[in-house]
């Protein structure tokens, strides 16, 4: 009986040493893989703050690559890159022999892209930077509408930062894309909150039905407030 029971003990102590061991190799794979995701972030971030664009591009189509296969291990990172790379040459400007060397709208308009499709509050509100302070058409219109995707409109902030966007538009020289830009944004956030509420919302789309704007952005203007009007 007393030899059974040392026999129990040892593969007790055995089973025991056995755990402990798996235990630490998971332990020691859990540090590496948090180690070469660290090593990714570094690589993925010297590739940003690089002075060349087509660098820059290159991060934008692993991020999004990343979005789109549901592989997006720390969102603050990728927020942090995306921030950086919608206001560079915006806020944050560089300059040698007094000229802006990191000016790269296209790589703002991309960036502001998938800062829509990330989506989230800190997203929504880097948008809203870029809406206010960027003077590319093309990366507002794009911000505007990523905006819209995400639909996130508390406290009126996404409509009225659009709003102020085409408010400081020339009447006279509007610029197409942004126009349809903004009724496609007006018209996601408007689905996705079961209409707006912001009456400058509707004055804005009957300016843009009324002005010098191709027709096929007068027509999306129009059919953007008969949609508003379901809500009411």
């Amino acid at each position: 009986m007393k030899a059974k029971t040392t026999v129990i003990m040892c593969a007790v102590v055995l089973l025991a040493a056995a755990l402990a061991g798996a235990q630490e190799t998971k332990k020691e794979l859990t540090v590496e893989e948090l180690y070469l995701r660290d090593i990714e972030f570094q690589i993925l971030s010297e590739k940003a703050f690089s002075s060349d664009p087509e660098l820059k591009l290159s991060v934008l189509d692993e991020i999004e690559k990343m979005i789109q296969d549901g592989q997006i291990k720390d969102r603050n990172k990728v927020e942090f890159v995306l921030e950086y790379l919608a206001m560079e040459g915006t806020a944050r400007r560089i300059r040698e022999n007094a000229r802006l060397i990191n000016y790269f709208p296209e790589v703002r308009r991309r960036a502001a892209n998938l800062l829509g499709l990330l989506g989230g509050e800190q997203a929504k509100n880097v948008l809203i930077t870029v809406l206010v302070i960027d003077d590319e058409p093309m990366v507002k219109a794009e911000a505007a509408y990523a905006l819209g995707v995400i639909g996130m409109n508390d406290g009126s902030g996404a409509v009225k930062a659009i709003l102020f966007t085409l408010e400081r538009e020339d009447p006279s020289q509007p610029d197409n894309n942004l126009g349809y830009a903004i009724c496609l944004a007006l018209e996601k956030i408007a689905k996705k909150h079961g209409g707006i509420k912001e009456p400058e919302a509707y004055r804005a789309l009957v300016r843009i039905a009324q002005g010098p704007y191709i027709r096929t952005v007068k027509q999306k203007a129009l059919a953007t407030l008969e949609e508003l009007k379901k809500y009411q």
